[in-house]
């Protein structure tokens, strides 16, 4: 919860949230989310990944990742990520979701990653691209968000698929 202040800092802000379902947050929010960020961290089995972006450089978090185990049996689950907009164009999201994939197939053991996106979000397009996830669907007005219907793409990239990547 320290890190509440930091959190708010992008959590709070209409261009960062443009794409969100959720936001922009206000304080409360934010302690809300948090607070169940922490107590889904302490479930057993473990489901769900929500992890803050730090920036060495600054100690500072900048942003937060995120992978959720929406299916056990068959071994899915969601990627989502968000990114204080300071910090954007520099490829931290994708170093991000690359690492939380590795995380799924290696540590997790997962078979099956997908993530969802707003059609009109072409940064978050690139995103999963660049990690290697191929476009499967296109939701036409499937998300009522901040009053406007909008379409969504989703992504995916399969375990068999991750392990042949060249991520040199």
């Amino acid at each position: 919860m320290s890190d509440l202040k930091q959190v708010q800092e992008y959590a709070s802000d209409p261009e960062v949230a443009k794409f969100m379902i959720w936001g922009p947050n206000s304080e409360g929010e934010t302690r809300d989310f948090m607070r169940r960020s922490i107590d889904l961290s302490k479930e057993r089995p473990r489901r769900t990944y929500e992890l803050a972006m730090v920036l060495k450089e600054e100690d500072k978090v900048i942003g937060g990742s995120g992978i959720s185990i929406h299916d056990p049996k068959n071994k899915s689950a969601l990627l989502g990520y968000v990114l204080n907009r300071s910090y954007w164009g520099r490829g931290l999201v994708t170093e991000a979701a690359k690492r939380l994939l590795t995380l799924g197939f290696d540590e997790l053991g997962l078979h099956r990653v997908c993530a969802t996106c707003d059609a009109e979000n072409f940064g978050s397009q690139r995103v999963l691209e660049k990690c290697g996830m191929r476009k499967e669907g296109h939701f036409k007005e499937d998300m009522l968000i901040k009053g406007r219907w909008r379409d969504s793409f989703l992504y995916a990239i399969l375990e068999d698929e991750w392990r042949g990547l060249d991520r040199s």
